[in-house]
């Protein structure tokens, strides 16, 4: 599918670096290339050997030097966009690279959209929807597990399991519409008998796929974490642990923190966005005020909340709105009891019963350790991963949907097939099952983009970077 206009953009990110690539790709690529780049040994860029580097300088229109740089033609077929591909690799100014974009403007290209390029790739054919999506997760993962779970996906894992699922449905869909083209074959109760069982199988992969757009998700955008405490429990001494560098300060100052602190942490191959809010407590102090209410408010909307608790101190009175703020909260909860390394005033028994007795009702796990030593983080680290992957093992080879759009179409799809049970136990022909079969197959093609519209894609595309 040849586009006939040709697109140009920066392909590297913005700032200064040895290296900045300007890209282009589409039918004129290299003529546009051919008429502002010179080799240095005289001949002609449409010349020289595809995908092999050539040195050589960089002119504009009126014969000026504008760079040196490095200059690589890859021909359709046999590129990322399946068209003719040229990159300019120059100095890498921001400067010189938006002169060279700018020069590239002037002589036949226009500006290319927010993901042009892979959705160039997409509508050639050389990737399909899921895939291109998944070069989006490999250029944003925060650790390495999301990174193996994009590399998986970018790899086809998740089109070849939809494409399974949907070959499996056809081979439903014929067989079924077979007894209605020749009923007098008799072929009607063994055909809708092994829909039955095929329709089952089909609905608990589906299921399956399903459940894991949750860890997809996590590993993809990180799990929202709140550390809350009163003052000096030893939230910021563990946001630290965590980071393993001195991001917030630590005194023995009740109140220090004053707002939230926010930093991605990588837990066991899980991106956490940890929040150190302020210690809660009454105070007269307008800054710190604020800092509360935002403590109050991170707690809230956060999946995982951190509570820490001075466990050489005991329960005392001033704990008593952390009580009342993790009764409010949506996301499950982790008790610390921090600074085992003294001795310990409160156990785990007397933490589940006071938690019981506040109607504090999802609580996960209670964890003891010292952020001052750091023992205790591999367990806190283990217990994370646990609530993150239900102590699922080897979900690194599993399949996984990473994207809320991929989520909400296998969550149509498993309607669908649950519609397709009820229409096989009610008894109902051949052709009403069909129906319900066929609409399941074109709602999982809309994963891999065989069924979907065009403003679909375009939307798709809007949220990729300028570029790729």
């Amino acid at each position: 599918m040849q586009q006939d206009y040709t697109i140009s953009a920066i392909a590297t990110a913005i700032g200064e670096g040895g290296i900045g690539i300007v890209r282009l790709s589409g039918e004129r690529a290299v003529e546009i290339a051919d008429r502002c780049f010179r080799p240095s040994g005289g001949h002609r860029l449409a010349e020289c050997t595809p995908r092999l580097a050539v040195f050589g300088r960089i002119y504009d229109e009126e014969g000026r030097f504008v760079d040196e740089a490095v200059c690589i033609v890859m021909k359709g077929p046999h590129s990322y966009t399946c068209e003719d591909v040229v990159e300019l690799q120059c100095h890498g100014g921001s400067l010189v690279l938006r002169q060279v974009l700018g020069l590239t403007y002037r002589l036949g290209a226009r500006p290319a959209e927010p993901g042009e390029f892979t959705k160039r790739a997409f509508l050639n054919g050389r990737l399909d929807l899921s895939q291109a999506q998944s070069v989006m997760d490999m250029i944003q993962a925060r650790t390495k597990a999301s990174l193996e779970m994009a590399a998986g996906n970018l790899q086809g894992r998740l089109s070849e399991a939809i494409g399974n699922l949907r070959q499996e449905i056809l081979e439903i869909i014929a067989h079924l519409e077979a007894s209605i083209d020749f009923p007098e074959d008799d072929i009607e109760e063994v055909a809708l008998g092994e829909a039955e069982m095929k329709v089952e199988h089909i609905y608990g992969e589906v299921q399956e796929l399903l459940s894991s757009a949750d860890r997809g998700r996590i590993l993809r955008d990180g799990l929202r974490t709140a550390i809350i405490g009163r003052p000096n429990a030893g939230k910021s001494s563990l946001m630290n642990l965590m980071l393993g560098q001195e991001r917030a300060i630590v005194t023995d100052v009740p109140g220090t923190t004053r707002d939230s602190i926010e930093e991605y942490v990588n837990i066991g191959g899980i991106p956490l966005k940890l929040a150190d809010t302020a210690g809660i407590r009454d105070t007269d102090n307008l800054v710190e005020q604020i800092g509360v209410e935002r403590a109050h408010s991170y707690a809230r909307e956060a999946e995982l909340v951190l509570a820490v608790f001075d466990g050489s101190d005991g329960i005392q009175v001033a704990d008593e709105p952390i009580w009342q703020l993790l009764s409010q909260c949506r996301g499950r909860i982790i008790v610390i009891l921090n600074k085992s390394d003294l001795a310990m005033q409160i156990g785990e028994e007397e933490i589940r019963q006071l938690a019981a007795q506040k109607e504090v009702e999802n609580l996960y796990c209670i964890v003891s350790m010292s952020a001052k030593s750091g023992t205790g983080l591999e367990v806190l680290e283990k217990e994370i991963q646990n609530l993150a992957f239900g102590g699922r093992i080897g979900w690194q080879e599993s399949v996984m949907v990473s994207d809320a759009r991929q989520q909400d179409i296998l969550r149509q799809a498993l309607l669908l097939l649950e519609q397709t049970r009820i229409t096989l136990m009610n008894g109902m022909s051949e052709d009403f099952v069909v129906i319900d079969l066929r609409s399941a197959w074109e709602k999982l093609g809309e994963i891999t983009g065989d069924t979907i519209g065009e403003d679909i894609i375009d939307e798709i595309f809007s949220r990729f970077c300028i570029g790729k």
